[in-house]
Protein backbone atom coordinates (compact mmCIF):
# COMPACT_ATOMS: atom_id res chain seq x y z
CA UNK A 1 0.00 0.00 0.00
CA UNK A 2 1.24 3.48 -0.86
CA UNK A 3 2.06 5.75 2.00
CA UNK A 4 -0.10 8.71 2.23
CA UNK A 5 1.17 12.34 2.05
CA UNK A 6 -0.55 15.81 3.32
CA UNK A 7 0.31 18.88 1.41
CA UNK A 8 -0.88 21.92 2.73
CA UNK A 9 -0.55 24.33 0.06
CA UNK A 10 -2.08 26.97 -1.83
CA UNK A 11 -0.76 26.82 -5.53
CA UNK A 12 -3.00 24.54 -6.99
CA UNK A 13 -0.87 23.93 -10.21
CA UNK A 14 1.85 22.91 -7.81
CA UNK A 15 -0.36 20.30 -6.00
CA UNK A 16 -1.60 18.98 -9.38
CA UNK A 17 2.30 18.61 -10.34
CA UNK A 18 3.27 16.59 -7.22
CA UNK A 19 0.33 14.19 -7.16
CA UNK A 20 0.95 13.03 -10.46
CA UNK A 21 5.13 12.81 -9.88
CA UNK A 22 4.74 10.84 -6.10
CA UNK A 23 2.20 8.76 -7.70
CA UNK A 24 4.87 7.13 -9.78
CA UNK A 25 7.50 6.96 -7.03
CA UNK A 26 5.13 4.63 -4.36
CA UNK A 27 3.51 7.87 -2.63
CA UNK A 28 0.20 8.82 -2.65
CA UNK A 29 -0.11 12.46 -2.31
CA UNK A 30 -3.33 14.29 -1.36
CA UNK A 31 -3.82 18.17 -1.23
CA UNK A 32 -5.86 20.84 0.90
CA UNK A 33 -5.32 24.45 -0.11
CA UNK A 34 -6.03 26.54 3.08
CA UNK A 35 -4.96 25.99 6.68
CA UNK A 36 -8.54 24.98 7.66
CA UNK A 37 -8.73 22.46 5.14
CA UNK A 38 -5.44 20.99 5.76
CA UNK A 39 -6.33 20.51 9.65
CA UNK A 40 -9.13 18.73 8.76
CA UNK A 41 -7.71 16.34 6.38
CA UNK A 42 -4.89 15.65 8.57
CA UNK A 43 -7.75 14.10 11.16
CA UNK A 44 -9.13 12.33 8.57
CA UNK A 45 -6.48 10.71 6.28
CA UNK A 46 -3.69 10.47 8.88
CA UNK A 47 -0.78 10.77 7.07
CA UNK A 48 2.72 9.42 7.32
CA UNK A 49 4.45 12.21 6.48
CA UNK A 50 3.18 15.92 6.14
CA UNK A 51 4.47 18.92 3.15
CA UNK A 52 3.36 22.55 4.31
CA UNK A 53 4.14 25.72 2.73
CA UNK A 54 5.17 28.66 5.23
CA UNK A 55 2.83 31.34 3.16
CA UNK A 56 -0.46 30.26 3.38
CA UNK A 57 -3.69 32.18 3.34
CA UNK A 58 -5.25 33.29 7.30
CA UNK A 59 -2.28 31.55 9.13
CA UNK A 60 1.09 31.05 8.09
CA UNK A 61 3.03 27.85 7.88
CA UNK A 62 5.05 28.44 10.93
CA UNK A 63 2.27 29.22 13.75
CA UNK A 64 0.56 26.14 11.84
CA UNK A 65 3.40 23.64 12.26
CA UNK A 66 3.06 24.81 15.76
CA UNK A 67 -0.25 24.00 16.34
CA UNK A 68 -0.13 20.69 14.54
CA UNK A 69 2.99 19.73 17.02
CA UNK A 70 0.67 20.00 19.43
CA UNK A 71 -0.84 16.92 18.89
CA UNK A 72 1.03 15.37 16.41
CA UNK A 73 4.65 13.84 15.76
CA UNK A 74 4.14 12.61 12.04
CA UNK A 75 7.83 13.71 9.96
CA UNK A 76 7.02 17.70 8.31
CA UNK A 77 8.63 19.03 5.58
CA UNK A 78 8.12 23.19 5.00
CA UNK A 79 8.34 24.35 1.65
CA UNK A 80 8.97 27.93 1.30
CA UNK A 81 9.45 30.61 -1.72
CA UNK A 82 11.39 32.27 0.81
CA UNK A 83 15.00 30.81 1.36
CA UNK A 84 16.28 33.37 4.42
CA UNK A 85 18.33 31.48 7.03
CA UNK A 86 16.04 32.87 9.65
CA UNK A 87 12.89 31.23 7.95
CA UNK A 88 15.05 27.70 7.76
CA UNK A 89 15.90 27.98 11.63
CA UNK A 90 12.52 29.10 12.85
CA UNK A 91 11.44 26.01 10.85
CA UNK A 92 13.45 24.01 12.45
CA UNK A 93 12.99 25.61 16.22
CA UNK A 94 8.84 24.69 16.24
CA UNK A 95 9.58 21.29 14.97
CA UNK A 96 9.70 21.07 11.46
CA UNK A 97 12.09 18.12 10.36
CA UNK A 98 13.46 19.22 7.17
CA UNK A 99 12.91 22.51 5.16
CA UNK A 100 13.16 22.94 1.40
CA UNK A 101 13.02 26.26 -0.97
CA UNK A 102 10.93 26.47 -3.94
CA UNK A 103 11.48 26.31 -6.45
CA UNK A 104 12.79 22.61 -6.16
CA UNK A 105 12.67 19.60 -8.15
CA UNK A 106 10.28 17.16 -7.53
CA UNK A 107 12.72 14.48 -7.21
CA UNK A 108 14.68 16.16 -4.35
CA UNK A 109 11.21 16.30 -2.09
CA UNK A 110 10.37 12.55 -2.96
CA UNK A 111 13.95 11.57 -1.86
CA UNK A 112 13.80 13.75 1.57
CA UNK A 113 9.65 12.15 1.97
CA UNK A 114 11.01 8.65 1.84
CA UNK A 115 14.20 9.51 4.09
CA UNK A 116 12.18 10.86 6.57
CA UNK A 117 9.47 7.14 6.35
CA UNK A 118 12.40 5.36 7.02
CA UNK A 119 13.48 6.29 9.82
CA UNK A 120 9.92 5.99 10.96
CA UNK A 121 9.38 2.45 12.98
CA UNK A 122 8.29 0.09 10.61
CA UNK A 123 7.00 -2.57 12.81
CA UNK A 124 5.15 -1.37 16.24
CA UNK A 125 4.64 -4.90 17.58
CA UNK A 126 8.58 -4.79 18.35
CA UNK A 127 9.30 -4.10 22.07
CA UNK A 128 12.74 -2.79 22.75
CA UNK A 129 12.59 -0.96 25.66
CA UNK A 130 15.47 1.26 27.27
CA UNK A 131 15.09 1.31 31.07
CA UNK A 132 17.15 4.55 32.81
CA UNK A 133 16.23 6.33 35.91
CA UNK A 134 13.13 8.28 35.37
CA UNK A 135 12.85 7.75 32.17
CA UNK A 136 11.72 4.41 29.67
CA UNK A 137 12.42 4.55 25.64
CA UNK A 138 9.89 2.29 23.22
CA UNK A 139 12.85 2.41 20.84
CA UNK A 140 10.83 0.78 18.24
CA UNK A 141 7.47 3.27 19.00
CA UNK A 142 8.81 6.61 19.12
CA UNK A 143 7.67 6.44 22.65
CA UNK A 144 9.21 8.38 25.63
CA UNK A 145 7.88 7.96 28.88
CA UNK A 146 9.39 10.44 32.13
CA UNK A 147 8.29 9.97 35.61
CA UNK A 148 5.74 7.46 33.55
CA UNK A 149 3.95 10.14 31.78
CA UNK A 150 4.32 10.03 27.99
CA UNK A 151 6.44 13.28 26.54
CA UNK A 152 5.36 13.65 22.49
CA UNK A 153 8.57 14.03 20.65
CA UNK A 154 9.21 15.52 17.31
CA UNK A 155 10.77 12.93 14.82
CA UNK A 156 13.98 14.94 15.19
CA UNK A 157 13.99 15.71 19.37
CA UNK A 158 13.90 11.23 19.43
CA UNK A 159 16.89 11.38 17.12
CA UNK A 160 18.22 13.22 19.27
CA UNK A 161 16.95 11.47 22.08
CA UNK A 162 18.03 7.79 20.82
CA UNK A 163 22.16 9.35 19.98
CA UNK A 164 22.32 10.11 23.13
CA UNK A 165 20.61 7.81 25.44
CA UNK A 166 22.54 4.73 23.84
CA UNK A 167 25.83 5.22 25.00
CA UNK A 168 25.28 6.92 28.38
CA UNK A 169 28.44 9.09 29.71
CA UNK A 170 29.68 9.14 26.45
CA UNK A 171 30.19 13.02 25.32
CA UNK A 172 28.21 13.42 21.47
CA UNK A 173 30.00 16.60 19.46
CA UNK A 174 28.39 18.52 17.03
CA UNK A 175 29.66 16.82 14.13
CA UNK A 176 28.34 13.67 15.58
CA UNK A 177 25.07 15.46 16.10
CA UNK A 178 24.91 16.76 12.55
CA UNK A 179 25.78 13.58 11.40
CA UNK A 180 22.64 11.20 13.02
CA UNK A 181 20.43 14.43 11.92
CA UNK A 182 20.80 14.69 8.39
CA UNK A 183 18.72 15.78 6.20
CA UNK A 184 18.90 19.34 6.58
CA UNK A 185 21.32 21.87 5.20
CA UNK A 186 24.46 21.77 8.32
CA UNK A 187 25.14 24.78 7.74
CA UNK A 188 21.51 26.00 8.74
CA UNK A 189 21.28 23.50 11.60
CA UNK A 190 24.65 23.58 13.34
CA UNK A 191 23.27 26.98 14.44
CA UNK A 192 20.40 25.77 15.73
CA UNK A 193 21.37 22.49 17.58
CA UNK A 194 21.59 24.08 21.24
CA UNK A 195 18.05 25.61 20.62
CA UNK A 196 17.08 21.67 19.56
CA UNK A 197 18.46 20.02 23.02
CA UNK A 198 16.94 22.88 25.03
CA UNK A 199 13.99 22.13 23.56
CA UNK A 200 14.77 18.71 24.19
CA UNK A 201 15.62 18.71 27.56
CA UNK A 202 12.47 20.93 28.45
CA UNK A 203 10.13 18.61 26.79
CA UNK A 204 12.02 15.90 29.54
CA UNK A 205 11.52 17.96 32.45
CA UNK A 206 15.33 18.21 32.61
CA UNK A 207 16.62 21.23 35.45
CA UNK A 208 19.43 23.10 34.39
CA UNK A 209 20.53 22.88 38.44
CA UNK A 210 19.94 19.22 38.62
CA UNK A 211 20.28 17.61 35.50
CA UNK A 212 18.71 14.30 35.28
CA UNK A 213 19.35 13.53 31.25
CA UNK A 214 21.08 15.64 29.11
CA UNK A 215 24.27 17.63 30.01
CA UNK A 216 25.57 20.20 28.26
CA UNK A 217 29.39 20.56 27.91
CA UNK A 218 30.41 24.06 26.87
CA UNK A 219 32.47 24.04 23.79
CA UNK A 220 32.81 19.90 23.82
CA UNK A 221 29.57 18.57 23.46
CA UNK A 222 26.32 17.02 24.62
CA UNK A 223 26.01 14.07 26.88
CA UNK A 224 23.13 11.53 28.84
CA UNK A 225 23.99 10.87 32.27
CA UNK A 226 21.24 8.80 33.71
CA UNK A 227 22.00 5.83 34.29
CA UNK A 228 20.01 2.45 32.93
CA UNK A 229 18.19 0.40 35.47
Amino acid sequence: MNAKILIIDDDQVLCERLTSYFANHGLELFAAHTPEQGLTMLEQLSPEALLLDVMLPDIDGFTLCKKIRETHQLPIIMLTARGELSDKVLGLEIGADDYLAKPFEPRELVARVHVLLRRKPQDEKKQEVWHFENMQIFVDQHKVLVDQQEVPLTGMEFRLLILLAQSPGSVFDRDQVLNVLKGIDAEVFSRSIDILVSRLRQKLGDDPKQVRFIRTLRGVGYTFVAKRV
